[in-house]
């Protein structure tokens, strides 16, 4: 497991990747905010989909999915139609519209990655990838088995004096 000072070193750089975020979002059109573009990107991966899943993949309150959702529907991005199993429900499926604005975003930020990620090897780049999927993996609330704590063990104790020894 790894040391204390590992664990503030990758809090201290995932505060530092806030940056990288905000620069990514500024390539965005100024149409298309990040939310949307996270409901976009999200219909485009795992195709149509009811409200409720959004708001799971988004990770996000139902009323905010909908404040995302309103704001792709009045631009003709994406179209909410009757759940056929529940009529209380919508799908929601991304119109041609919204994928020629998802494409276009796509190709920016791709773009950009490529721009600043020059320098990286195809292993890097790829190996960047897998670590992230896997710490995103591993915070995806109980969607994936993770090890059951062990208990803390008791400290050896020295005989001769009954305080801790340390012990590697």
């Amino acid at each position: 497991m790894a040391e204390q000072a590992q664990y503030e070193e990758l809090m201290r750089q995932f505060s530092a990747f806030g940056a990288v975020r905000r620069e990514m979002g500024r390539i965005l059109p100024s149409e298309c905010p990040g939310g949307s573009a996270a409901v976009l990107t999200l219909l485009g991966r795992h195709g149509d989909m009811r409200m409720s899943k959004l708001a799971e993949l988004l990770a996000v309150d139902m009323s905010v999915t909908s404040r995302h959702v309103t704001h792709v529907a009045e631009r003709g991005w994406i179209q909410r139609s009757p759940d056929p199993a529940d009529k209380r429900s919508r799908i929601l499926h991304l119109t041609p519209e919204g994928q020629a604005q998802l494409d276009r975003m796509m190709r920016q930020t791709c773009r950009m990655l490529a721009e600043r990620l020059s320098h990286w090897s195809d292993d890097e780049v790829a190996q960047l990838t897998a670590l992230m999927a896997r710490l995103r993996a591993s915070f995806d609330d109980g969607r994936t088995p993770h090890p059951e704590p062990r208990p803390p063990t008791a400290p050896v104790l020295d005989q001769s004096t009954r305080t801790p020894a340390i012990t590697k």
